[in-house]
């Protein structure tokens, strides 16, 4: 597993936060049905590139957590301006979360050791935050994405007050 610098890191999903489930507000959503062999997917459309830029910028290590895996290198990291990431390689097992706790939330919590993270994703919940706040000794904030409508300038704001807060408890 590759370990990050120290600065604080930011786990990203791609379905919900970078690939949004309707197009974009401003966004042309194409509408064309796509052939069933038709190569690439149709939903990479709603992907907007500024995104990476927004990212890069807040000065973080990024990391993708998602499904996406090794994917999100070879499809999403081209598409949004981004180098290739470390990947959280999620366990094969099938233990069960604690009850209302989300399937990523205690291995990203162990993943980021003792450094701060930020966490984009459109299913965390209160029990999620709950959870990070009694085990991660390290500052953290589940930042959800409106899985509609995909990272927003105020997702980015919010982060970047809460960098700003870190910064200055250091």
């Amino acid at each position: 597993m590759t370990r990050p610098t120290d600065s604080p890191l930011i786990f990203l999903d791609v379905d919900g936060p970078l690939i949004p489930f309707k197009a974009r507000p401003g966004h042309d959503e194409r509408g064309v049905a796509q052939p069933l062999d038709a190569p690439g997917n149709p939903l990479l459309d709603r992907l907007d590139p500024q995104d990476g830029p927004r990212l890069l910028a807040l000065g973080c290590q990024l990391v993708w957590a998602t499904t996406w895996m090794a994917e999100a290198n070879e499809v999403i990291s081209p598409r949004l301006g981004l180098p290739d990431l470390p990947v959280v390689e999620w366990p094969d097992d099938d233990e069960v979360p604690a009850r209302g706790l989300h399937w990523k939330t205690v291995f990203l919590t162990r993943w980021a050791g003792a450094h701060p993270f930020v966490w984009f994703d459109d299913e965390t919940t209160d029990a999620d935050r709950r959870w990070v706040a009694a085990h991660h000794r390290a500052p953290a904030l589940l930042q959800r994405v409106d899985p509609y409508v995909g990272l927003t300038e105020a997702n980015f704001a919010t982060v970047r007050r809460w960098l700003r807060q870190i910064d200055g408890d250091a």
